[in-house]
């Protein structure tokens, strides 16, 4: 006589219910999670090549301790300016943030041999001001062209791609264009850590309604890309409407919207890369700073972790439980988690092949997610406690 099935006696359904509900929410919250992807690549595009000279353009350059990378940025930020169709003026301006390596003998040196860069003068850094907000004032204030590019001296900009931004960014009617470089990841760490950005991105971010209304909730913007209008970013009051931020990416963009300025994202890709930290521990305190303040509040970190945990968690831990737990194996516990995990495979395999990130996050997608949640409640800590810091320098709360 064969054995009734598991879930027949009252000890097995106790158990077995509630993991069948958990796995077919963690199908839901995939499945939206990947439409929502799927919709907003859909919207995330390049911007086409200039066909004409375009715009003046103030490439805006905050420095602290970037010996090792600013003359490469400076540079590729030269061609990025140049060709039969750049742009009508550029200049590039870098504020040299007390650095104590040798990033001011490079300035010096990339000053003396082309006239468009320029240094802005070093002062003290004012009391509650983080020290990249005060940089990116003191440069957008020095700056000459209609547009600001504020960016980071890890940023690398392929040739001749400035006026094509710029255009855009007056087709489009927007006030401020941005985008996430392709990003470059050299370590697991980095690799676990950083593509993150693309996932969380792609899943939450309502772009339709970005680019329809002039909801600051609807925004997003990157700080090592960000393309402002500067009659725009005068009126808005600049980076001192938002001076102890540790996020630049999210308060510019919200704070144009808030004064509704019209803001957008494009695809750059192929235009710019980065490489934003190197090895795991970089990663970590890197997002520590500010992995919270992205969010915004401690209701919004509650549900992103919750559905992370359900959504992205659970049905891995059911896959790896099953060799063990009879529950587990179930097939109405054990399909639907399957279906969860294959879904969330997809999904980052079309991220991956998007913004050439590799077999690595795909492969090890719940190992992201534990990443991810780990960090921002970390992060959440460090802001309560105000030790949020950052190249020798603690932010203040905000």
């Amino acid at each position: 006589m064969t054995s009734p099935p598991l879930a027949s006696t009252p000890e097995s359904a106790t158990w077995i219910q509630p993991l069948v509900v958990l796995a077919l929410v963690a199908v839901v919250i995939s499945a939206i999670a990947l439409v929502m992807t799927v919709r907003n690549l859909g919207r995330y595009r390049p911007v086409p090549a200039s066909t004409r000279r375009s715009g003046s353009l103030s490439l805006c350059i905050p420095a602290r301790n970037e010996a090792a990378n600013l003359a490469a940025c400076v540079e590729s930020g030269l061609d990025a300016a140049g060709g039969e169709f750049g742009l009508e003026h550029f200049e590039v301006l870098v504020y040299d943030d007390g650095s104590t390596d040798g990033t001011a003998d490079v300035l010096d040196g990339l000053v003396a041999r082309d006239s468009r860069v320029r240094r802005v003068e070093t002062v003290p850094l004012p009391s509650g001001w983080n020290g990249k907000q005060h940089a990116c004032e003191r440069a957008g204030q020095a700056a000459t062209g209609d547009w600001l590019l504020f960016t980071d001296a890890d940023v690398r900009f392929a040739p001749q791609t400035f006026a094509a931004a710029v255009a855009e960014a007056e087709r489009r009617g927007v006030d401020l264009l941005s985008t996430f470089p392709r990003q470059q990841t050299a370590t697991l760490g980095e690799a676990l850590f950083v593509p993150m950005i693309s996932f969380i991105l792609f899943s939450y971010l309502p772009m339709g309604r970005m680019q329809r209304t002039l909801d600051p909730a609807a925004s997003a913007g990157c700080g090592q890309y960000l393309l402002v209008r500067r009659e725009a970013w005068i009126a808005c009051g600049g980076h001192a409407a938002f001076r102890a931020s540790m996020h630049d990416g999210i308060r510019l963009p919200r704070l144009l919207r808030t004064h509704r300025h019209a803001t957008d994202l494009f695809d750059g890709t192929a235009a710019v890369t980065c490489r934003m930290y190197r090895g795991f521990g970089e990663c970590w305190r890197g997002f520590g700073k500010n992995a919270y303040e992205g969010l915004g509040s401690i209701w919004l970190l509650s549900l992103v972790t919750v559905l992370h945990v359900v959504g992205h968690l659970f049905p891995w831990a059911i896959l790896a439980a099953a060799v063990a737990v009879p529950a587990c194996r179930a097939p109405w516990v054990l399909g639907p988690a399957a279906v969860a995990a294959g879904i969330q495979l997809a999904q980052r395999s079309l991220l991956s092949r998007r913004f050439h990130q590799g077999l690595t996050p795909v492969l090890l997608h719940p190992i992201g997610v534990l990443l991810s949640i780990a960090v921002q409640w970390w992060s959440f800590i460090l802001h309560v406690c105000g030790r949020r810091t950052w190249r020798g320098r603690t932010a203040t709360a905000t």
